[in-house]
């Protein structure tokens, strides 16, 4: 079983509860679980800094990590985080034991390559749409893709690429086309009014109109008495 990151994690006995919690990560650690392959769900201590600098890598969300448990190794996959809302802090991490034999189900991140370079945006002026960025995949570990690539070189204006047009790894399967949904992932569309005049340009140009719309007004206000006095004469 091909695995991408090595984390040291320590059981956690004794005490338990949100006290408990609160003075792990005080000394700078994350508690975290680790459940599933038939076995008893473990309490484990985590580093908290080692994590921070792992969670920026992408692929630390989509591949199969190696636990160091005690001396011991336990291939797992993470499936949770939760992080403080205001400050840059792990609070608690989820993660699920992997056995070779069991298939995994797992969110993987889509890359797309050659939206520049398609005839649908380079020559005939269309615009990208982004519907997916992640996909769902089922397959046994040893199959697990870090990615799928999109290739949009050849995407003309007014296509679009669902999910049964990208190409897999034998033995990987969509989720949601296991079951009937054939989801849309991206588009090249013409552009529509709305985004060749930005809200912000639209409200530019109406104040500078007001000022002008002003000063014609005045303009007619001055020139009515000039009149009227030209007719008495």
């Amino acid at each position: 079983m091909k695995t991408s990151f090595d984390l040291v994690a320590d059981p956690r006995d004794g005490e338990q509860g949100k006290g408990a919690s609160r003075r792990l990560r005080r000394s700078g650690k994350v508690p975290a679980i680790l459940y599933g392959g038939k076995e008893d769900p473990t309490r484990l201590t985590l580093d908290h800094q080692n994590l921070l600098t792992l969670l920026v890598n992408e692929r630390f969300y989509s591949t199969i990590l190696s636990l160091n448990i005690a001396g011991k190794k336990q291939a797992a996959i993470l499936k949770d985080v939760q992080r403080h809302p205001a400050k840059n802090q792990i609070l608690h991490m989820d993660l699920l034991r992997v056995r070779d034999d069991e298939p995994v189900r797992m969110s993987i991140p889509l890359h797309f390559k050659g939206a520049a370079g398609s005839p649908g945006v380079k020559t005939e002026g269309g615009i990208v749409s982004h519907l997916l960025n992640q996909v769902e995949v089922l397959c046994l570990p040893k199959d697990l893709p870090e990615s799928v690539e999109v290739d949009m070189s050849e995407m003309r204006i007014g296509e679009m690429k669902r999910l049964s047009d990208l190409q897999l790894p034998e033995g990987v399967q969509f989720v949601s086309l296991t079951h009937g949904r054939d989801e849309p992932v991206v588009s090249i569309h013409h552009p529509r009014a709305e985004e060749a005049e930005s809200p912000v340009a639209a409200a530019a140009a109406a104040a500078a109109a007001a000022p002008a719309a002003g000063a014609a007004d005045a303009k007619k206000d001055d020139a009515k008495p000039a009149a009227a006095k030209g007719g008495k004469k």
